[in-house]
């Protein structure tokens, strides 16, 4: 497999495809969800709402907090996550701009 070379794109670009990539999964989306819905940190009723295994939930929580989607506190012996407002408005901005500007610069293609 060839090596990537990211650090030819700008950073706007690198960081909407690590978003993108963070998105890329219907578990993640389902966490995000999950976390949207109830607006506060969520610690281990996250298993309790998905069809998935600790572990699992574990290894889509760890994307998503690399990804800078969701930040995590540790409370006691668990950790409670929560939206990344600064991070998810970032991201908001980034994918808004990338399908906005299909219809700004909009003429028939085929």
């Amino acid at each position: 497999m060839g090596i990537a070379k990211s650090e030819e794109f700008t950073v706007k670009d690198n960081n909407l495809a690590r978003f993108a990539k963070a998105l890329a999964h219907p578990a993640r989306v389902a966490i995000l969800r999950l976390l949207i819905k109830r607006a506060a940190c969520i610690c281990g009723d996250i298993v309790d709402e998905l069809p998935l295994s600790q572990s699992t939930v574990s290894q889509h929580l760890k994307e998503l907090k690399e990804a800078g989607l969701i930040k995590g506190e540790i409370e006691g012996v668990r950790i409670c996550y929560c939206i990344d407002e600064e991070a998810w408005s970032q991201a908001q901005t980034y994918i808004n701009e990338l399908f906005g500007g299909y219809y700004l610069n909009r003429e028939s293609c085929c």
